[in-house]
């Protein structure tokens, strides 16, 4: 059974000071627990560079991609209960799916058979993000850009008519032929909110957040709560400056009327909120005695593998050498091809600002980062900081 060296965490939060110092990131908090319990904790630098206000463990920070997870789960909880089946084609709950065409070298086509919800869930679907070039791509760009600009007005978009347009757009490739990271979580949004009858945030408070007591997660903020928001930082020749844009359709500034709940990178959150959904998990479903997902679920969840014609789609992600992807997260299946010491069969996701969890169930170990740094992801002082809690690990 695996022990937690204490003395030896003491070098993250010098790591992340260090960070802090040189300039690297604003600021940030990070939380490692063991066995259910933390075991260390740790914050440095700044929520608000200019007015030299401090993160805080109840700082709120926006999630990006490590909303992911979170809709997975909505997902496999709708599963379980026999209201979605992974087979089900996406245009049973999004008409325009049904019309999808595929952009190939000499034309659209016509797709081989419907894209899934095990597709979207997979990233296997051929649905893209807007920031490349080809035609898919730049099919979603459209959306995106028609989101952006209706995003103050007096109709924003919606989670389902983002959903509908993007069904309007094209594919990268052929429904399972390949993998690549795109806007499947968004799709799965408007699933679950058409299979359950209720808006994509409605159900996730009703159902996760509030019996978790993730209080200030979701997909608006109060503006009561504005003042715990950390800005958001980007890297330039002249430092950190303040970014201010909409990535994704995310409202930065968390004060427009947001009806474009996305399931991909939509939500804010806190450590110690997110801390409760990674102990859920971990726990095989239940937490304080209640369940929210049966053992067998979330093995399911974060068990699964690509085929091996997918995975080969994956070998340019340097940052997932020795990980495959299941369900919205990242699994590591070979710790020797990995970039950091990890153990077989973690999971996890991070976020477009950096923040980044990991549940390690063979040691019983979670660790949880928050910043806000602009195209961070998993970076340099996140490999840094996973290789120093995996010397701790004994």
């Amino acid at each position: 059974m695996s022990k937690i060296d204490c003395n030896r965490l003491t070098r993250l939060g010098g790591l992340f000071e260090e960070s802090v110092q040189e300039g690297q990131i604003a600021g940030g908090n990070l939380c490692v627990l063991h066995r259910g319990e933390a075991v260390y904790y740790a914050e440095a630098g700044y929520a608000d560079i200019a007015a030299r206000r401090k993160v805080a463990r109840d700082s709120i920070f926006r999630l990006y991609s490590m909303t992911k997870p979170v809709t997975s789960a909505a997902v496999m909880m709708l599963m379980e209960r026999g209201v979605i089946d992974l087979l089900d084609p996406v245009s049973r709950y999004i008409p325009t799916f049904a019309d999808i065409r595929v952009a190939a070298p000499e034309g659209d086509v016509a797709v081989n058979r419907q894209v899934t919800v095990k597709d979207c869930l997979f990233m296997t679907s051929g649905l893209a993000y807007n920031c490349d070039p080809d035609p898919a791509s730049r099919s979603a760009a459209l959306v995106y850009d028609e989101l952006d600009r209706r995003m103050y007005s007096d109709d924003p978009m919606t989670t389902m008519e983002m959903a509908s347009r993007l069904g309007q757009g094209r594919l990268a490739f052929q429904p399972g032929e390949s993998w690549r990271y795109g806007t499947g979580a968004d799709i799965l949004g408007a699933v679950v909110e058409a299979a359950s009858g209720v808006r994509f945030g409605e159900f996730l408070s009703r159902e996760f957040f509030e019996p978790l007591g993730m209080k200030d997660t979701g997909f608006s903020l109060d503006a009561s709560k504005r003042d715990r928001l950390t800005k958001v930082y980007e890297r330039t020749p002249d430092g950190l400056v303040e970014y201010h844009g909409n990535h994704l359709g995310i409202c930065n500034h968390m004060d427009a009327d947001i009806r474009f709940e996305s399931g991909g990178a939509g939500l804010v959150s806190t450590i110690e909120d997110y801390r409760h959904f990674a102990q859920m998990l971990m726990n095989g479903g239940a937490y304080q005695g209640r369940t929210y997902l049966m053992p067998s679920t979330v093995a399911y969840m974060t068990g699964c593998r690509l085929y091996p014609h997918q995975q080969m789609m994956m070998a340019g992600w340097d940052s997932l050498a020795g990980y495959s992807y299941s369900n919205l997260m990242r699994v590591l299946t070979e710790p020797s091809l990995a970039v950091i010491n990890g153990s077989r069969g973690e999971y996890g996701w991070d976020g477009w600002l950096g923040p980044y969890f990991a549940n390690m169930p063979e040691v019983d170990t979670t660790f949880l980062m928050m910043v806000q740094l602009k195209d961070s992801g998993t970076f340099t002082l996140t490999r840094k900081l996973r290789n120093v809690l995996a010397a701790a690990i004994i």
